[in-house]
């Protein structure tokens, strides 16, 4: 597969799409599907725009991480439905939604999408395993920062970022990333250590924001190169900062591992070309439309697909 691969944070879209449209639609029999059904008009908008060759919808296997969690307890924690002793950790999750992830899975199986997870890894993993292995350029489709550290222009790997919305759909590349954050795509993660992201529980280093951290990065090049410096007194740096980045010796030690998504994961390489489905496939494909009551999403996804109407 050489050919412009589309890699979707798939529980960040359909989020969005849950969000996006009223819990009014539904099913035949009450089921709530705005979240299918905004998803499919994604579907459609983006591959219809991007017309990539492949298609593949990243999965949470595990949101959060135990390796993650036992090196930052606070990672997602504040997302943590309730706290259950020696219990897996549940997400919280929007009852209505809830209820159409299934159906979300069974969809994308019926309309030919590819669907991949990892065991005991988030999806960001999965898009950073299949992006650095890629051997063709790579559209990564997400709301969350944390993957614009994938942005790669010698390899064509760019993020299509969906935070403003489906129709202020923003296309990431290295140059983008150093206009907005003044860093290379590159240290972006090293940037994230250091400021933090609280949509995630990570507390950065008290006192250093978006600002600092750039700035930092500029003069050193590398969180390495930053404990470093800190280290040593008389290292270009001011004595109010340097307290900051010793203060958070023990946090910046586990952080890049934490923050850095997984580009190695030993994941298995299906087929995932986009082309029409088979005759008998297509025709259970729109049974289970018709079931779900997903309406003109579900049709404008197939033809979106390569599918005739």
């Amino acid at each position: 597969m050489t050919g412009r691969l589309m890699l979707l944070d798939t529980a960040s879209l359909y989020f969005r799409a849950f969000h996006g449209l009223p819990d009014t639609l539904r099913a035949p029999d009450g089921t709530p599907v705005n979240a299918v059904r905004g998803l499919l008009d994604f579907i459609a908008r983006l591959v219809t725009d991007y017309e990539p060759d492949a298609l593949v919808a990243c999965w949470d296997d595990d949101w959060r991480p135990g390796w993650r969690v036992e090196l930052i307890p606070s990672y997602k924690q504040h997302r943590v439905e309730e706290s259950r002793t020696g219990a897996p950790d549940v997400e919280v999750v929007p009852e209505l939604l809830v209820a159409q992830i299934p159906l979300i899975r069974k969809t994308l199986d019926a309309f030919g999408i590819t669907i991949v997870g990892a065991a005991d890894h988030e999806a960001d993993d999965v898009i950073g395993s299949l992006a650095t292995q890629s051997k063709g350029p790579v559209d990564v489709v997400t709301g969350d920062r944390d993957l614009f550290q994938l942005i790669d222009d010698a390899t064509d790997v760019r993020v299509i970022y969906t935070a403003r919305g489906m129709s202020k759909l923003e296309v990431l590349t290295e140059e983008t990333v150093r206009s907005k954050y003044g860093i290379s795509s590159h240290q972006y993660a090293d940037f994230a250590a250091l400021r933090g992201d609280t949509s995630d529980g990570l507390p950065g280093v008290a006192g250093v924001g978006d600002k600092t951290a750039a700035g930092l990065l500029s003069t050193f090049g590398s969180l390495d190169a930053i404990v470093a410096a800190a280290a040593e007194p008389g290292k270009g740096m001011s004595e109010s900062v340097r307290a900051k980045i010793l203060a958070a010796s023990d946090y910046l030690r586990v952080a890049p591992t934490v923050v850095e998504v997984v580009r190695t994961l030993d994941l298995e390489k299906p087929d995932a070309r986009i082309r029409p489905l088979e005759t008998e496939s297509l025709t259970a494909a729109r049974q289970l439309a018709a079931e779900l009551g997903l309406g003109g999403a579900a049709e404008r996804a197939l033809r979106a697909l390569g599918n005739e109407p």
